[in-house]
């Protein structure tokens, strides 16, 4: 038998002690942490609201290893036991709403009868998924009666906005991304405009447009994975271009272009992703230039763009003759929006592309089409937009707090960051060390056009609550502190 004493406040501020008693197994440590949280909360010595200790100091308490307590506090909240609060701690949740820890079993007949009534839907939230690109969530309440607000006076006109609609959006619904990009420096006549169903709708039919299988277009050696996978289903070529500090190199871009000009430049200029690199106005000047002398389109990709405030303006101000520009929300207002605004060079491409987009999409849905529109005009996007901003610059703070500092690659306005593995470590053996303590990242492979890929890995700080990513960041600096022989040792 193995005796853990932790202490920690009550619900109302007096101190009393938690007691937990884990008794021999052949159970995983961090696993019996969960079960005691469990059962006191069963047997009553832990009351829905009470707060645990911090994962650091219980495990100073304990004397165990920090990631052991980490992975018990993570499976608890896995089963829905615990709950994170931004900047409270975390706390014990009510019965009510946890989470099952196996698969429900198949109804029986007995069962029948209540299988009808409406499950409880959990609220727990992931608490060491690093690998999903998302912008953190809007924390304020006020802005998110807000959101709602908006979305109660969209409800008004459902039955409208559940029928077919005009093909790339109705002439609100464009003006609003004209107004949209003009906040970025990007001046658009709305007949050069169409409203998609997202960032790769959009993207799918420019390259199909464009390119025809066997061809070849170009793109940051390593590029948006998205990218790689609709070329592969295009039958295209990507040409991986090498990069700098700054970017794609021009030199590189105008060799490839005077030895078989490719179709297409694909770039992601801003916060690119992976690398979080931005483009200067001094490198977009010199691509736009190489890419207007051999004839080659460029395909913008400002999935970020409006996350600087004063950053680049966009290539298809500098070139609109030649650029297609890609503006989606995902990154910047919510992915579930899924909507993306496509600028064309001339009105003509908005002909070529209908088919393609009719073909492959219909419409974007009109319910978040209107959404949207209601939202960048009351003022609410762009107060998500700052609540956005401020919350990932919030969270660089604390990464820079916790991770390495020489290898670690970000800007102040992202939220992913680029992390170079030190001597040592592989990217499939970091991968691996930390997917058994379920934490979940992306390596180098999925981005990386040329090979081998580096030994990096991409780590996004949006898609956990801010301690959950605390959390998940501290184990990731406290598995890079030791050398890849012991990893199985304290993981």
């Amino acid at each position: 038998m193995q005796t853990l004493q932790g202490q920690f406040p009550s619900p109302v501020g007096r101190p009393h002690p938690w007691h937990a008693v884990i008794h021999g197994s052949d159970k995983p440590r961090y696993v019996a942490i969960a079960d005691v949280i469990a059962d006191d909360m069963r047997n009553g010595r832990l009351a829905p609201g009470a707060r645990l200790p911090a994962q650091r100091v219980l495990a100073e308490a304990l004397e165990v290893d920090f990631t052991t307590v980490a992975r018990g506090y993570q499976e608890a909240q896995r089963r829905g036991l615990i709950e994170s609060r931004v900047g409270a701690g975390t706390f014990v949740r009510d019965a009510a709403v946890a989470i099952p820890c196996a698969p429900e079993p198949l109804p029986t007949a007995e069962t029948a009868a209540s299988a009808t009534q409406p499950p409880v839907r959990s609220t727990a939230r992931c608490s060491a998924d690093l690998s999903m690109n998302l912008p953190p969530d809007i924390e304020d309440s006020e802005l998110l009666a807000r959101m709602r607000s908006g979305l109660a006076e969209v409800g008004q006109d459902l039955v409208d906005l559940l029928r077919y609609q005009e093909f790339g959006g109705a002439e609100q619904d464009r003006q609003a991304g004209v107004d949209w990009l003009a906040l970025r420096g990007l001046p658009v006549r709305v007949e050069r405009l169409l409203v998609c169903a997202g960032t790769h709708s959009a993207l799918h039919a420019v390259l199909g447009a464009l390119a025809k299988p066997g061809d070849r277009i170009c793109a940051e050696a390593l590029t948006y994975p998205g990218l790689r996978g609709l070329a592969a289903q295009l039958g295209l070529e990507v040409v991986g271009l090498p990069m700098d500090g700054d970017g794609i190199l021009p030199d590189a871009f105008a060799e490839v272009c005077r030895t078989r000009p490719p179709k297409a430049l694909y770039c992601n200029p801003t916060l690119q992703n992976p690398t979080t690199i931005t483009l200067s106005a001094e490198r977009r000047q010199a691509l736009v230039d190489i890419a207007r002398r051999h004839g080659v389109a460029i395909v913008e990709d400002d999935a970020y763009g409006a996350l600087p405030a004063g950053g680049p303006v966009p290539m298809a101000a500098l070139a609109p003759d030649i650029v297609f520009h890609i503006a989606g929300v995902a990154k910047i207002l919510g992915a579930g929006l899924r909507i993306a605004y496509l600028v064309v060079p001339e009105a003509r491409h908005v002909w070529q592309l209908s088919a393609f987009l009719r073909a492959t999409t219909v419409m974007a849905s009109p319910l978040t089409v209107a959404l949207a529109t209601r939202w960048m005009g009351d003022g609410t996007a762009q107060a998500i937009l700052a609540a956005i901003r401020a919350e990932s610059a919030l969270r660089q703070t604390i990464a820079r707090g916790i991770l390495p500092g020489p290898a670690l690659r970000s800007k102040p306005e992202a939220f992913h960051y680029w992390l170079p593995l030190p001597a040592g470590w592989s990217r499939s053996s970091f991968a691996a060390t930390l997917r058994g303590a379920k934490l979940g990242i992306v390596v180098s492979d999925a981005f990386s056009v040329n090979s081998p890929a580096p030994e990096a890995v991409r780590l996004c700080l949006g898609g956990c609550d801010r301690d959950g990513t605390r959390g998940a960041l501290e184990m990731i600096a406290h598995t890079l502190s030791r050398p890849p022989e012991l990893a199985s040792v304290f993981l």
